[in-house]
């Protein structure tokens, strides 16, 4: 039931959506829908949590090959989750309609702090300098926030959104690096096994070009 709630609110407004469509779509009566869920909102917040649970899942990915190559395939995940559910992404991101602030502020919370371990596991540590915090953090809202814009029209195609935010996580690092000994160090050992045509050197090749 929660996921056929959530595939049409991942269509349309929930406000244009109604029980019975619900429950016609699940093949099951409306009293059996008043049985597990009160009312709309309720199904509405039990649909969403599915949603974050499943976008925190995108960002989960084995710790083998290079690092570019391992945020590249989340990217690809994330996107696809935006790409196939884009109304209900942006309900999540922006709390929906019908969602109270604190429900969907804690469901919001849930999928950053998921992200945020998850990108700590690949750099290969537990408690960063608070630079490197920074940066995961930021990066993590710069992927939400380019998501959104993306779906305001698609000007920019998703495969060139995705290496770029890849691309953006590597700037963010190097910069931080730069004024911060202990970055500079857990950034080094990473490095070193990215190989020639990955985004990283791909990066790194454009502002060369760009400085020439």
């Amino acid at each position: 039931m929660i996921g056929v709630a959530l595939e049409l609110f991942a269509r349309r407004s929930p406000d244009e959506v109604s029980i019975d469509e619900i429950a016609s779509a699940a093949g099951i009566s409306r009293p059996l829908v008043y049985h597990y869920f009160p009312g709309k909102l309720s199904l509405y917040e039990a649909a969403l949590k599915r949603a974050a649970e499943d976008l925190a899942d995108r960002f989960r990915e084995p710790h083998e090959g290079p690092l570019g190559a391992r945020l590249l395939r989340v990217m690809r995940r994330y996107f696809d989750f935006v790409d196939d559910h884009g109304p209900g992404f942006s309900a999540l991101m922006r709390g929906g309609p019908a969602v109270g602030s604190s429900t969907a502020n804690a469901l919001i919370d849930s999928v950053r702090q998921a992200a945020y371990v998850q990108i700590l596991s690949h750099l290969r540590i537990e408690e960063p300098p608070a630079r490197l915090e920074l940066v995961v953090r930021s990066w993590i809202s710069l992927a939400e926030s380019t998501a959104l814009l993306w779906l305001d029209g698609r000007r920019v195609p998703r495969a060139e959104l995705e290496v770029q935010l890849v691309q953006d996580f590597a700037a963010l690092v190097a910069v931080a690096a730069a004024h911060d000994g202990p970055t500079a160090a857990l950034l080094k050992p990473l490095l070193k096994d990215e190989p020639g045509d990955g985004p990283f050197a791909d990066l790194v090749t454009r502002l060369v070009s760009l400085a020439a």
